[in-house]
């Protein structure tokens, strides 16, 4: 008790207003696996189990999604993640979670004031020739103000909220308690893989709370597209920006929600649906390294039909491995190539016994066919791949971690390209750009590429050959050659048994004591009613010491 009390001590505070707001919507359950309420009840925070409002009338989607509300930005973000995994979750679920909004009330200038100091090393109007004091956007992790530099250059400076890592990282490991205890202790949760995915939200969240990473992921986007003059991405200011702030170019454009104003400029609206998706497309299929949020408000408009991205704190990044494998699938409903997917998605989910493959893939197989004969401005991007994750979920497959912000990619795109062209289709936008990465990839040049890199890796293990078996030979001459099973150890049970034994062995000293105490007080003379006393002193605490235990462990 004492050790998980030292463990959560640095957290208590935030322990105990999540612990607050997971009670009164009927939660309180949750609570008492993290295996906290008896550390914030002797805290001297008595909670009230019991006094639970009518909030718990409601259903269930409806209160976690308030739940998370309530929580703050690292919730409200993992929501919003959610809302993507139809593979997890069943439509009235991600539904809720489409709902949860990254708007909070602006932080008071005074706040900040010296932080600004701080970190620009003097004051803003000290440095620049205006600034302005009003936020232009408030967001959980930070806010986003004007100003201008003395040369007349309009920037935008980010400043991080005040106290928002401490939060973040509280909340980031009580994320993880709950995610090992959810792998341990709830069998149906296991194939969702939860540490796997609050391990990848985690590093995700840790990279937007940098702001200086934000600058390093424009950086990298502006040289991918260098050679595109119809794609924006603004210049950083690296010498006023670090993790707390960065300073970027000002984007003066029509935002991508604003479709009175890209009419009224004469923008071409069908062009730019295109040309936004095939940018997206390339970010991720060619570079591997794209924008996970390209949504209207992070989207600007500008003359001669150009494009200009903003806000690079989410980003998602694939393997070269992975690439190949989206291309698969992507190459598979395209070409309607059911092994192809099934393959694909086998690999994706780890599931390697499937008990009921052949149906599996026969589902695939009318999935595909659906989409058949319906006509490409009728089809939604977004309707597919729900119903793709809908039908994993339904063979209790899932998808990598890594692949969550790649759909919340794809749907964002889907909807932005369809609310400047309604007859925007995004299969037939992908189509031409996978066939000429398939081409290339498979072109003699690539071939004969990575022909060579296996060649190579071929003659370094013939190379190594002999001094491996000459290892292999002298571990089975002295003996040493053994085999090793590395089981998973379920901590919770040692624990458990730990603390079992531990009552167990006071239960049998109490009881020694009450026996022993019993035989010598019947001894008539000396000290023996002395000791007799003791005994049962001794007993006394030992007894109490135990059913305190008990009790605690509910």
């Amino acid at each position: 008790m004492l050790l998980e009390t030292f463990k959560v001590a640095r957290d208590f505070g935030r322990i105990h207003e999540i612990s607050s707001i997971l009670i009164r919507y009927g939660f309180g359950d949750i609570v008492q696996r993290l295996g906290v309420a008896n550390i914030i009840e002797s805290a001297g925070h008595v909670l009230k189990w019991k006094e639970v409002d009518d909030l718990t009338r409601i259903e269930p989607p409806v209160r976690v999604r308030r739940a998370l509300e309530e929580m703050g930005p690292t919730f409200v973000k993992l929501g919003q993640i959610l809302a993507t995994r139809a593979d997890l979750f069943s439509p009235e679920w991600l539904a809720e979670f489409k709902k949860l909004q990254d708007q909070v009330k602006a932080v008071p200038y005074q706040q900040l004031a010296a932080q600004f100091e701080e970190d620009l090393g003097a004051k803003p109007e000290e440095i620049f020739s205006e600034f302005s004091p009003q936020p232009l956007a408030s967001a959980s992790i930070s806010q986003v103000y004007k100003a201008r530099l003395q040369d007349g250059s309009s920037v935008v400076i980010k400043i991080r909220r005040p106290g928002i890592r401490l939060v973040v990282e509280a909340d980031l490991r009580l994320l993880a308690q709950l995610a090992e205890i959810a792998e341990q202790e709830i069998k149906v949760l296991q194939r969702f893989r939860p540490k796997q995915i609050i391990r990848y939200f985690t590093q995700s969240m840790r990279r937007e709370l940098d702001l200086a990473a934000e600058c390093r992921n424009a950086e990298r986007m502006r040289r991918n597209f260098i050679d595109d003059p119809n794609i924006v991405i603004p210049k950083v200011y690296w010498q006023w920006s670090c993790e707390r702030m960065n300073v970027q170019e000002m984007i003066v454009g029509i935002p991508g929600y604003d479709i009175k104003k890209i009419e009224k400029a004469g923008l071409d609206r069908k062009l730019l649906a295109k040309r936004g998706a095939e940018t997206v497309l390339k970010m991720i299929l060619e570079d591997g390294f794209f924008h996970a949020d390209p949504h209207p408000g992070n989207c600007f408009y500008l003359d001669n039909n150009r494009i200009a991205f903003i806000d690079f704190g989410m980003v998602g990044r694939l393997s070269e491995e992975r690439r190949e494998q989206v291309l698969n699938l992507l190459r598979g409903l395209v070409d309607e190539d059911s092994q192809r997917v099934v393959k694909v998605l086998l690999q994706w989910s780890e599931h390697t016994g499937l008990n009921s493959r052949d149906r599996f893939l026969l589902d695939i197989d009318d999935f595909i066919d659906q989409y058949h004969d319906i006509p490409l401005k009728e089809l939604r991007i977004a309707d597919l791949l729900n119903n793709l994750t809908t039908l994993l979920r339904d063979y209790q497959l899932s998808l990598p971690p890594d692949l969550t912000l790649l759909l919340k990619a794809f749907i964002t795109l889907d909807g932005l390209g369809r609310q400047l062209d309604p007859d925007f289709n995004l299969v037939e936008v992908a189509t031409p750009l996978i066939t000429r990465i398939f081409l290339a990839r498979y072109s003699p040049e690539a071939l004969f590429k990575r022909g060579k890199g296996n060649v190579l890796e071929i003659a370094e293990l013939i190379t190594d050959l002999p001094k491996d078996l000459h290892r292999l030979m002298e571990a089975i001459r002295y003996g040493s050659l053994g085999v090793k099973i590395d089981l998973n150890k379920p901590e919770w049970l040692g624990k458990e048994l730990d603390r079992s034994i531990n009552r167990l062995s006071i239960s049998l000293v109490t009881s020694a004591l009450i026996v022993g105490s019993s035989i010598v007080t019947t001894v008539k003379g000396g000290p023996s009613s002395l000791f007799g006393l003791m005994g049962f002193v001794g007993a006394f605490i030992g007894g109490i010491w135990l059913l305190l235990s008990i009790w605690r462990s509910g």
